[in-house]
């Protein structure tokens, strides 16, 4: 894709299943990668092996919900990898229960890490991408914002805020030219589908979701790169505020 080559990314989550299939194909696109994740040697391994490929990445560990460490990681990457040009918000974390089951402490943690994580990346990497007039943010929501999803109250409004958000952000970011845009899996085959539900019920849940989704599958990790590239890419120059699903056409929205 045009404009990837040679440009700074940052991805969170980046030691998950759909963060290292992000990292690694903009790798492949000569995209450096910074690597950002809860599990630090998980992200130095990424990095590792992502270099010994013939690519560029570097890995930091980091808790998304710790403003003050996410301010601190953003001005590492400045200063290890160069301006940063991309930044992707992946991180994400929940379990499956229905609302009435669930207590604050719960969904304090749902929150923090859906909600506050990217509103901290945001908020750090945004100031130098403004200075600089230029750069490309993709967030990765999820279809259970669009539409919701039983089990999942407070992440779907984790998730919906994300869009609302995201759109907000492509208003006032515009006169800086800088692209904010928005990917929403369907149910993908990652630990949070698995933390959904688990024995039994979680394979009866499971059976379920591929029979609604009219391809006939849950998604993969690697279904999902290709559109958050895009969208970071320079054929995405004049896309902003926009909001694509990767669900097999489980999500059909105009």
């Amino acid at each position: 894709m045009r404009g990837l080559k040679d440009k700074i990314a940052i991805v969170t989550g980046g030691a998950g299943a759909i963060g290292s299939a992000i990292c690694q194909r903009f790798a492949d696109e000569g995209t450096t990668v910074a690597v950002f994740d809860l599990n630090g040697e998980g992200a130095r391994a990424l990095a590792e092996q992502i270099t010994a490929k013939g690519g560029k990445a570097k890995g930091y560990a980091l808790d998304i919900t710790d403003h003050d460490a996410v301010h601190a990681a953003v001005a590492a990457v400045e200063t290890d990898l160069g301006p940063i040009d991309i930044l992707v918000n992946n991180a994400g974390w929940d379990q499956g229960a229905f609302f009435l089951q669930t207590e604050k402490p719960f969904w304090d943690k749902v929150i923090a890490i859906n909600c506050y994580g990217p509103i901290n990346m945001h908020h750090a990497v945004l100031k130098y991408m403004s200075e600089r007039g230029r750069g490309r943010v993709v967030n990765i929501s999820s279809d259970a914002g669009r539409v919701g999803s039983s089990m999942e109250a407070v992440y779907a409004f984790c998730k919906g805020g994300i869009i609302a958000f995201s759109k907000t952000m492509a208003r006032e970011m515009a006169r800086q030219q800088i692209n904010v845009n928005v990917v929403c899996p369907g149910p993908t085959a990652t630990p949070l589908l698995d933390n959904l539900a688990t024995g039994e019920k979680g394979d009866r849940i499971k059976a379920a979701l591929v029979k609604a989704v009219p391809f006939g599958r849950v998604g993969q990790p690697e279904d999902l790169p290709g559109a958050v590239c895009f969208l970071a890419s320079d054929d995405a120059a004049f896309i902003t505020g926009q909001v694509i699903s990767v669900s097999g056409g489980l999500t059909m929205s105009g």
